[in-house]
């Protein structure tokens, strides 16, 4: 019996092939975990190891929210100046609460449930005057990013906000305490990220991201509220810079203008680098914490080497922004070159 042309050519090839838009930031990752032991054994300890987790819970939180932003096709820069000033009200608030009522874990959930609706309704005004008044994304995170930074500074006059000592004692453990020898930040990431990966790809919402950010005309042809799902895309942002700095502020228990500096070029980085495109029409959650863990091992063995100088990280993050965007357009041309032919 003959089988048709057409037919073996529908079937699939057999044999392993290697995804290295899916596998190279994983790839990257181990890498430059070999590289970091190799530089400095105390790369692998458990204290090291803890800490580097910790602190990259709070891009990667940021980044999964940046991933549906980016995915629907607009960009958010205004998430590091809103976490300073998420940060400076909660503080506010709660030294408030705390003349009046006295510190006590009530105190404490005031200022997280005060942080929630900042940051969803932050989010909210991003995605409206995004899409209802239809200003650029661009435009409009980069103003709302100015107003926010101005703020904090405003209210810390120039200076820091500090928490009071008491409320601080009992928000501590938030950031300094950990379940099954895991921090509770990390906890709130794997959470995150386990949300954010079901409703990018198990969701009709996820399915419109990509949808709106291949194509927008089409669509809106396809009955897809692009508006409504482009302004959720930001909502989802700003809880999760709000969730971000829920976790942050009992680290320092301070904020001021210096709070969340760079933590925009952060976020879009581990979003890029973990394979999501910045044009939009295409992102992975996974990739996302996988990018976002790049980008704090990075810094990290920049600060147990002396290959550079580690106030070079910022410089380094955009060499890397670079030239993920510049591999992304390569791959992007062959798939149409590939699709023509």
């Amino acid at each position: 019996m003959t089988v048709s042309a057409p037919e073996t050519a529908s079937r699939p090839q057999k044999g392993f092939k290697l995804d290295l838009k899916t596998a190279g930031p994983l790839l990257a990752l181990i890498l430059l975990v070999i590289l970091g032991y190799s530089l400095n054994p105390a790369f692998l300890n458990e204290g090291n190891v803890t800490n580097l987790l910790t602190r990259s819970a709070f891009i990667g939180i940021i980044a999964v929210g940046a991933t549906f932003v980016i995915t629907a096709g607009g960009i958010d820069l205004s998430v590091g100046s809103m976490a300073a000033f998420i940060a400076g009200m909660m503080i506010i608030i709660m030294n408030s609460a705390v003349e009046s009522m006295g510190a006590s874990i009530w105190t404490v959930l005031l200022g997280i449930g005060c942080s929630l609706i900042l940051g969803t309704g932050a989010g909210f005004i991003n995605g409206f005057l995004t899409t209802k008044a239809k200003i650029e994304a661009f435009i409009v995170t980069l103003g709302t990013m100015g107003i926010y930074r101005s703020l904090v500074t405003y209210f810390a006059d120039g200076g820091t906000l500090s928490l009071n000592s008491g409320a601080r004692e009992i928000y501590r453990p938030v950031y300094y305490d950990n379940f099954l020898r895991v921090p509770y930040p990390v906890w709130v990431f794997i959470i995150v990220a386990v949300i954010g990966w079901i409703l990018m790809n198990r969701t009709a919402f996820g399915r419109y991201c990509m949808a709106i950010g291949s194509n927008e005309q089409v669509a809106r042809y396809s009955a897809i509220k692009v508006d409504r799902v482009r302004t959720w895309t930001y909502i989802l942002q700003g809880l999760c810079v709000s969730l971000a700095t829920i976790i942050y502020v009992p680290r320092l228990g301070s904020a001021s203008s210096a709070t969340g500096v760079l933590w925009e070029l952060e976020a879009i980085a581990a979003v890029i680098i973990g394979g999501t495109m910045l044009k939009g029409g295409y992102g992975r959650i996974g990739g996302t914490v996988i990018g976002a863990l790049i980008l704090t091992a990075i810094g990290n063995i920049l600060n147990l080497t002396d290959i550079i100088s580690n106030y070079l990280n910022g410089a380094v993050q955009g060499v890397i922004i670079v030239a993920a965007v510049y591999l992304q357009r390569g791959s992007f041309k062959r798939a149409i070159r590939k699709k023509a032919e």
